[in-house]
């Protein structure tokens, strides 16, 4: 019979930003986050008092993270991937000493997982830093932020080296090439010259972290994490096929650097193509060496790719730029479902990296209606995580070797694209909308018992 490991992780992902709120609460500095009310690719607003966002309070994690991590536990988590918001623990940055009330507050966090036996798995800076680096040194672009996220890794490791074992260092960090500001601290006109030297920082910066983990938390375990962007050729035509291989190498590369320990070849020819003279140092070489320990990554929709310009400027743009893929439905939100993409591109990341994979964020966004009881039958998220899981196991047959599976939004909360509460993807819905109105109240879900029954048979409740 087909099956998950016994080892295999269950849980939900979330991120501090999208959850929390308590923006300036207990000392917390003002983040990138912050400053981006409008999501991802909004601009960017200097917050004065009085003005608001939603992520200001999102879904008041910060202050619920009880009542939250005990409907977790209920649905038999034993794994849950949070973030710790930078500018609680250094507010700005560079600050000389960090803040004892951050530092506390994940403290506390750690210990409600630790009761529940749910284990944390921790992202270190997801798409957020502090707004402080930004206007002072220039963000990922100024190497001198190097030194500080290093600083405030070794803070945390330290600090929570008997409490937190599975580590990762920046969420999805390809997506600085769709989204500077929020991936490495530069304006969205920044030219693509001064975008990769600021990923080259990044990247140095992971490495250094890398390094750090495995010196403070010798036995912990800490990855990467890519969006996985698969996308494929439109048609057979060689060119098409080649300049597949080459968008897929756009986010690959990422990985390459920080599984491999070196830049590959291609990415080398791509800056000399393009005039791009990288400072990269003898240093930083050597500093790169410090591979992660397993590979996690977001999968949410898959793409198609054309040499044909005619066609690329017909498509639909959206995050990616991606060409629909005529054969698959789309979600609300215009992102193509695709399960079998999952199998594949699992499959892709073994054969490339042969390091343990894990699928941190996986799920629905949905407009959900409350119905007059109060039921929420939201069959199509059962449906879409049905489907996505049960290609997961075969990949599992295929020889893949799968450390766990964290839904994205276990619980609804701001989306980072446009920072909406509209889009849900949770099993517990959160009474709070668009306009700010809401009483924050939780409720489950018929996917909540769905997943439940999931995790309780490790996935043998599957339809395949």
């Amino acid at each position: 019979m087909k099956a998950f490991p016994q080892t295999f992780y269950w849980g939900g992902a979330t991120a501090a930003n999208q959850v929390e709120g308590a923006f300036l609460e207990d000392g917390k500095g003002l983040s990138t986050s912050d400053v981006q009310p409008h999501g991802v690719f909004g601009d960017v607003v200097d917050r004065v008092p009085g003005d608001a966002g939603l992520k200001d309070i999102a879904i008041d994690f910060y202050h619920r993270y009880p009542d939250d991590i005990a409907l977790f536990a209920e649905m038999g988590f034993n794994c849950l991937r949070v973030s710790i918001a930078w500018t609680r623990i250094f507010p700005n940055g560079d600050d000389a000493e960090p803040n004892e009330a951050g530092l506390a507050f994940y403290d506390r966090l750690f210990d409600e997982m630790a009761k529940h036996h749910i284990t944390p798995l921790v992202t270190l800076s997801h798409y957020e830093m502090p707004w402080a680096l930004v206007k002072n040194y220039g963000g990922w672009g100024n190497r001198k932020v190097i030194g500080f996220f290093e600083r405030y890794a070794r803070t945390v490791f330290e600090r929570y080296k008997g409490k937190v074992k599975l580590w990762l260092t920046f969420n999805e960090i390809n997506m600085s090439l769709h989204a500077p500001m929020t991936g490495v601290g530069l304006p969205s006109d920044s030219s693509k010259a001064e975008v990769y030297q600021a990923i080259h920082h990044q990247l140095v910066a992971s490495a250094l972290a890398v390094k750090a983990c495995h010196e403070i938390v010798p036995e912990g375990k800490i990855g990467n994490m890519l969006l996985g962007g698969l996308m494929y050729p439109l048609s057979c035509k060689p060119e098409d096929v080649f300049k597949t291989l080459q968008e897929n190498r756009g986010w690959q590369f990422f990985g390459d650097v920080q599984a491999r320990g070196a830049y590959p070849g291609y990415m080398l020819r791509y800056f000399r193509d393009n005039g791009f003279a990288l400072e990269i140092t003898d240093a930083d070489r050597e500093a790169l060496k410090s591979s992660v320990d397993f590979i996690s990554f977001s999968y949410y929709m898959t793409g198609c790719v054309t040499a044909d310009e005619a066609l690329n400027q017909k498509a639909r743009g959206n995050i990616l730029n991606m060409v629909p893929n005529p054969h698959l439905e789309s979600s609300e939100w215009g992102w193509q479902i695709d399960p079998l993409g999952l199998r594949t591109l699992l499959n892709v990341l073994w054969d490339r990296y042969q390091k343990p994979l894990f699928i941190v964020e996986n799920g629905l966004g949905a407009k959900d209606k409350v119905e007059a009881d109060g039921s929420i039958n939201d069959d199509y998220r059962i449906s879409y995580l049905n489907d996505h899981l049960v290609q997961a196991r075969e990949a599992i047959e295929d020889g893949v070797e799968l450390m766990g599976f964290t839904s994205w939004g276990p619980i609804d909360l701001v989306s980072a694209s446009k920072a909406e509460l509209s889009k849900r993807y949770g099993f517990i819905y959160v009474d709070r909308h668009d306009d700010g109105t809401g009483t924050l109240a939780r409720s489950k879900k018929k996917s909540f018992d769905w997943y439940k029954e999931v995790i309780a048979t490790n996935g043998a409740s599957l339809k395949a």
